[in-house]
């Protein structure tokens, strides 16, 4: 009698915590803890990743001046993915399917191109580092963005904008 009581006992505390621990960690709770950036904070994380990305590449004198156009294109594509995340937090949703194709059809065409822009001012700067350079900027610049995978230079990127996540 005892050993059932206890057994039931058992099963029942851990069906419970298993639906407590559930509840505790569940999607909309971590959405709901999300930290909201302000245009200075995400501003002063882009300086830093970009500092961290140039200090850690040691470019040599020959590679310096391809750095600039290569950071200005970092520093344009970063402000068009911020100025959409701040236009999809104010804006109000869109209820006719072809308002959301040609909000969507604008943010693609204008990310797409400050991408153009920052592959073109890529290539030159990547094409001049060395082989452990290209290993460093490939792993530093998973860091430029905070979903770590997610990014515009690493082999796990899947084609995808933030808009479809």
């Amino acid at each position: 009698m005892w050993k059932a009581a206890l057994a039931g006992t058992i099963v029942l505390t851990l069906a419970g915590s298993t639906l407590i621990y559930a509840q505790d960690h569940s999607p909309d709770r971590v959405h709901r803890a999300h930290i909201y950036m302000s245009a200075e904070d995400q501003a002063a994380l882009v300086d830093a990743r970009v500092a961290a990305l140039k200090a850690g590449l040691r470019l040599t004198p020959d590679q310096d001046p391809k750095w600039a156009p290569f950071e200005q294109a970092l520093r344009n594509f970063s402000k068009v993915r911020g100025e959409r995340k701040e236009a999809r937090r104010n804006e109000a949703p869109a209820s006719d399917p072809v308002e959301r194709l040609q909000r969507r059809a604008d943010a693609t065409t204008k990310l797409g191109s400050a991408l153009k822009q920052l592959s073109d001012a890529t290539t030159p700067l990547y094409q001049s580092l060395n082989e452990s350079q290209k290993r460093r900027f490939l792993i530093l610049a998973r860091f430029l963005h905070h979903k770590h995978g997610k990014h515009w230079s690493g082999h796990q990127y899947d084609g995808r904008d933030e808009e479809s996540h």
